[in-house]
């Protein structure tokens, strides 16, 4: 007789006593795992709100993934016929060793250290994380273009997460001209930030001389605010002191070259006196 008919016959009479039993099981297997991940998702979200540091988070949530995985191996593993008392030994064993794994050895495992949707430079590229795996990492830029970067790469470079903190000080800096009154466009620079709500209170606004040089005062204006309003904060505030010091008459300085024109006959007469210097000499 065929050998390979032999089991396909055994293979059928498998099915035919137990071909419930490993579709029910295979059933839980597959709903239980689909619980699990949503579980564990919701308790990311809720956990990431309490806790500040990610390395908790990270570890508490793997931590109850390993938990519910082992649940539903062992109702898998009833619902396929097997005994409990072995099947749940095995899974203990199991669960208590990657434990154990994930605690101890956590902080010697290299991590990215962004989460996805928060905006990172990395490898030369300013965007946004929309996802990540094993391999490399999705940045999509804020013109439109999607990257894979190996993550090898990320963990070798120097990586700039601007939503590490819940806030991020911005910069206005503004240029007059050296006739103007000083004092009043400190005044009205530091007015414009006070008065935007969404600009923190703490630490409180500031505006300092910055420089004297390329024909013109360098005003730098600085506040604080929060990561999610930054860059919309930021381009409303220069605009605001753009149309406060039209108002109040304050000339803003822009790059401009001197040129001095002198009469031909007086540079005839200077040239004239450096080539008699010049004989003399």
């Amino acid at each position: 007789m065929n050998p390979e008919f032999t089991r396909l016959q055994e293979l059928g009479s498998i099915m035919e006593l137990h071909g419930r039993d490993l579709i029910a099981a295979l059933l839980a297997l597959i709903v239980g795992l689909l619980i699990a991940k949503w579980i564990v998702r919701g308790f990311r979200t809720v956990l990431a709100s309490f806790v500040k540091n990610p390395a908790y988070v990270a570890t508490a949530a793997n931590v109850l993934n390993i938990l519910l995985l082992s649940v539903v191996l062992i109702a898998a593993a009833l619902e396929a016929g097997l005994k409990v008392q072995p099947v749940f030994r095995l899974v203990m064993v199991v669960f208590l060793c990657v434990v154990g794994l994930v605690i101890f050895f956590r902080p010697y495992i290299p991590s990215l250290p962004f989460k996805v949707g928060q905006t990172v430079k990395v490898a030369g590229l300013l965007g946004k994380v929309e996802g990540t795996t094993v391999l490399n990492t999705r940045i999509r830029t804020f013109d439109g273009k999607v990257f894979f970067v190996p993550n090898k790469s990320i963990l070798n470079d120097v990586v700039i997460n601007y939503w590490y903190t819940p806030t991020r000080r911005m910069k206005i800096d503004i240029p007059i001209r050296y006739d103007q009154d000083l004092l009043k466009a400190k005044q009205v620079l530091e007015a414009v930030m006070v008065e935007d709500p969404r600009v923190l209170v703490k630490p409180r606004p500031a505006v300092w001389v910055l420089d004297l040089s390329n024909g013109c005062v360098m005003l730098g204006g600085r506040c604080w605010a929060d990561n999610t309003k930054y860059w919309q904060t930021r381009v409303d505030l220069i605009e605001k002191v753009k149309l406060r010091f039209d108002q109040e008459g304050i000339r803003i300085s822009y790059p401009h070259i001197g040129v001095h024109h002198y009469p031909a006959e007086l540079e005839d007469a200077e040239a004239f006196h450096e080539l008699a210097g010049v004989q003399s000499g």
